[in-house]
């Protein structure tokens, strides 16, 4: 099978193309020709060799397929709802840049009516995420407030419109103010640029002077203290990358005084069960809304896997680096 390998640790050109054996499924796992894959900051970080490959897990980078199931273990599938010849797409620990991937039962969704695989192929990494840490760390509630920082990011615009979905209100930070429109126009009730607007002032000015219930945060580093001061009493702030830095300092008196939780998590280490229980969530409870027109996938760009262009060797390098670039709003995708 063709994949895109990372050749060695460094900057978007050491994507390149290769070939593999076909894999093969396992107990549990079925076999997908994949049509598309997701492109994600851990797999930004697995390229500069900041991301460990878990145990077991396949080194070609990629956590996101959609496709057609061609293979697996039939008493799982079928205890699934699953067939040969399903339209399904799938989160995995690896393995997602190229033209097939295993992936566990568990972890398989079916492709939302409506969508295209390249929709669908947007989905479980995102979708997943923000389940786990807006609604099942984070317990968003209905009439809440959430901040989201980032909000044209892949996690960024799936956290609106699912926060929404929800019945939440929802402040979202952005660099620009194209992006703070872009923000608004995926439901935001209002939007932050940080870069010329103080964002604890605001969410509190918005809130007026509560401050927010649940913040989503994917830069740590000095945001966290900014971040404790914006959160209301009994606040959640969830941390799910650290662009930002390693370290951080706050005023913990704070954090007693208004009965603050700070927590995070990272999703690809975590065992086929704890995944199993967020897809079914999301089958339940997500890909209705999706369905129903609800939410709706945002797709910047989309690049062929294989084909070279701006001077590098893979459409996967090409996404790659618009993705450093943070110019884009929403997801990329790459097709096979």
């Amino acid at each position: 099978m063709n994949v895109i390998e990372i050749k060695s640790y460094g900057t978007p050109d050491v994507l390149v193309p290769g070939t593999r054996p076909d894999p093969v499924a396992g107990a549990g796992e079925l076999l997908i020709r994949v049509s598309a894959s997701g492109i994600n900051r851990p797999d930004v970080l697995q390229r500069l060799g900041n991301y460990p490959v878990p145990p077991g897990a396949s080194d070609i980078p990629g956590l996101e397929v959609a496709g057609v199931v061609v293979s697996g273990d039939a008493v799982a599938m079928a205890a699934a709802g699953l067939a040969v010849g399903d339209r399904v797409c799938a989160l995995v620990a690896g393995g997602g840049y190229a033209q097939l991937c295993v992936a566990p039962v568990a972890q398989c969704l079916p492709v939302p009516k409506g969508l295209t695989d390249i929709e669908a192929a947007s989905l479980p990494e995102t979708f997943f995420t923000v389940w786990s840490n807006v609604f099942d760390r984070g317990r968003l509630q209905a009439g809440e407030t959430l901040l989201i920082q980032g909000g044209t990011s892949g996690i960024g615009v799936t956290a609106i419109q699912m926060a929404k979905a929800a019945g939440a209100k929802v402040i979202a930070t952005a660099g620009s103010d194209d992006k703070c429109q872009a923000c608004l126009a995926l439901g935001a009730d209002h939007a932050i640029n940080y870069k010329t607007t103080d964002f604890v002032a605001e969410a509190k000015r918005l809130t007026g002077g509560a401050g927010v219930d649940v913040i989503l945060d994917m830069v740590a580093g000095d945001y966290v203290a900014r971040e404790v001061e914006a959160l209301a009493e009994d606040g959640r702030l969830v941390i799910i990358a650290v662009q930002g830095g390693l370290q951080s300092g706050f005023n913990a008196g704070m954090v007693l005084r208004r009965r603050l939780t700070l927590t995070g998590s990272t999703l690809r280490p975590r065992p086929v069960a704890f995944k199993a229980a967020i897809a079914q969530s999301l089958r339940q409870t997500v890909w209705p809304w999706i369905e129903a027109g609800r939410i709706k996938p945002v797709i910047h760009s989309v690049y062929g896997a294989m084909e070279a262009g701006n001077g590098l060797p893979s459409g996967a390098a090409q996404a790659h680096a618009l993705m450093e670039s943070n110019q884009h709003v929403g997801k990329l995708v790459v097709t096979w």
